[in-house]
């Protein structure tokens, strides 16, 4: 029997899913795939090929393939006669997800996760929900809002605001990450915003959130950019269900500019059973798996089907139908090699400009010098 090994993250959300999977395409091909969800300190040390040389399929997100590809670590999954069923992928596409991992003229993932920053709040507490900034401000002033500020969320936010007033960061190529004045403009909001929040915020991210969030004795009841989680819309999966929505428009683009996130389905290109791992990838990426197995063992579906499909819907209270418009309309980040390295220090950046009250004109600098230098 052919073994495959893979390896996912560790949230249930991206666990459960694929090991659910690995029963039915035993018994539909023969081949067993055992999937591993290390934990970070088991990672620190690895470089991209050590782990490509030890697992079969790979669990990537997008902003990672520079890297990558770079170390030659991926096989390409845009293989000869297979053209319609990655046709297919395409046109169902949850905005981006598809696109976000072809890169330099290969496909290198499919979307199997999708997700994007959006508004999270408590059906039960939340006064209103803001359509735009003022009134988001509002409802920070009266201590209704949470901001996953934890590094790299403070930078996502960051570029979510700046690509919804219609100014996005830079995601094709060298150059200054924004313009000045742009830059300023989504710095000083951010600012504004995260002065209103908790200051434990600083410290959390969007799952942290989340659960104080759904938690019985939370003061606030919104959080209008975090990384949205469909579990957290069922009933009884926590003490209270959350409600999501497309998050404020800060112009006239509604809410297009969330940060994209998710996860897609990466072939290793040291596994001696490319062709099975390679079939596996386009079984579990395609509609029908996506908007019935994988929705239903817990997923977080990467294609359009499992996003339309009334079951799934109903399943979380609507959450994919009442976030659409975010996620179909999501910013790509870039993808270069070295963007992972400049995430991480541009996040240090603005926690410590948030921390300090640094000058806008010279974190937009470092910002741009940093980008710059990460090419």
């Amino acid at each position: 029997m052919t073994t495959l090994k893979g390896m996912t993250w560790t949230h249930p959300r991206g666990f459960e899913p694929l090991a659910a999977s690995a029963d039915e395409w035993r018994q539909k091909t023969g081949v067993e795939v055992k999937w591993e969800k290390p934990g970070l300190e088991e990672l620190e040390d690895l470089t991209p090929v050590d782990i490509a040389r030890d697992y079969d399929l790979i669990v990537i997100d997008h902003p990672h393939l520079g890297q990558i590809t770079a170390d030659n670590c991926l096989a390409p999954l845009d293989v000869e006669g297979r053209e319609d069923e990655r046709e297919a992928m395409k046109k169902g596409s949850v905005g981006g997800a598809f696109e976000a991992f072809h890169y330099k003229a290969h496909q290198w993932a499919f979307p199997i996760d999708v997700d994007a920053q959006v508004m999270a709040y408590r059906p039960d507490r939340a006064p209103s929900l803001p359509d735009n900034w003022d009134d988001l401000i509002k409802l920070a002033e009266d201590g209704h809002v949470m901001l996953p500020l934890r590094p790299p969320h403070n930078l996502l936010t960051f570029f979510t605001l700046a690509a919804n007033a219609g100014t996005p960061c830079r995601n094709d190529g060298a150059g200054n990450l924004i313009d000045e004045d742009d830059g300023i403009a989504a710095y000083e909001r951010l600012v504004e915003l995260a002065r209103l929040v908790p200051e434990d915020n600083q410290a959390m991210d969007p799952v942290a959130i989340l659960e104080a969030l759904s938690a019985p004795d939370t003061q606030a009841s919104i959080s209008p950019y975090v990384s949205g989680y469909a579990l957290y819309a069922r009933d009884g999966f926590r003490h209270h269900r959350l409600g999501f929505a497309n998050i404020p428009g800060l112009g006239e683009r509604g809410p297009a500019g969330s940060v994209l996130g998710g996860t897609g389905i990466a072939v290793s290109a040291f596994t001696e059973n490319r062709d099975a791992a390679i079939d596996y990838a386009y079984w579990i990426a395609s509609g029908p798996v996506q908007a019935t197995l994988y929705a239903g063992a817990g997923g977080q579906p990467g294609h359009a089907d499992g996003w339309k499909s009334l079951e799934v819907n109903s399943a979380v209270n609507g959450f994919y139908r009442n976030i659409a418009d975010t996620a179909a309309h999501a910013y790509m980040r870039p993808r270069h090699n070295g963007y992972i390295r400049f995430q991480r220090e541009a996040s240090d950046v603005l926690n410590e400009a948030l921390r300090t009250d640094a000058p806008a004109i010279a974190v937009i600098g470092r910002l741009n010098k940093l980008f710059e230098d990460s090419f």
